[in-house]
């Protein structure tokens, strides 16, 4: 379910956040094209935008990817679980990490947004995240690739904000070189 209504509120969002992440955490974003089918890159150093994009999606887009990029830099194992090619369907248990992975994601996102100071998109962020939770499910457990916003439900438990340890950035591969969906 897109949000038209809240573009402004959304392109507000975005240039608080991409200054806020370069500044704070010394990660770049840029905005360029992103090879298909991803909308956005991250190799642990950078986080890509793709310039065709709506802003809801590249709000959501780079505070996700600044949560990937918290974990690749923490942890080895969300780096492989980020570069690994999956190929549906997912035995249960590799699925529980990896829904553990994207959760752990939007609640450093969420983050991320009170950080910079943005505060009243709390629902939506929450919403989003669990829109993509239940088209990563849906995909890995059938392979079959549904609309996004068909997953959409609003009104999910709130995401309980994550404190970003202090990590340092660092390159390792952009996850065109991994994880396609």
């Amino acid at each position: 379910m897109k949000h038209p209504e809240l573009t402004d509120v959304f392109v507000a969002a975005f240039d608080r956040l991409e200054p806020y992440i370069e500044k704070k955490y010394g990660i770049p974003v840029r905005i360029r094209d992103v090879p298909n089918p991803f909308t956005g890159d991250l190799d642990g150093a950078e986080i890509h935008v793709d310039y065709d994009v709506d802003p809801e999606t590249a709000l959501f887009i780079i505070a996700h990817l600044f949560g990937h990029t918290v974990q690749w830099n923490l942890s080895s194992r969300a780096r492989t679980l980020g570069l690994t090619p999956v190929t549906p369907p997912v035995a249960e248990e590799v699925l529980k990490e990896l829904l553990q992975y994207e959760h752990e994601a939007a609640q450093y996102s969420i983050t991320l947004f009170h950080e910079a100071g943005v505060w009243e998109l709390d629902r939506w962020l929450t919403d989003f995240s669990a829109c993509d939770l239940a088209y990563l499910s849906h995909f890995y457990r059938t392979g079959e690739k549904r609309e996004f916003f068909s997953f959409w439900t609003a009104g999910t438990p709130l995401l309980t904000p994550l404190p970003i340890p202090l990590f340092f950035p660092e390159k390792w591969l952009s996850r065109w070189d991994g994880v396609v969906i």
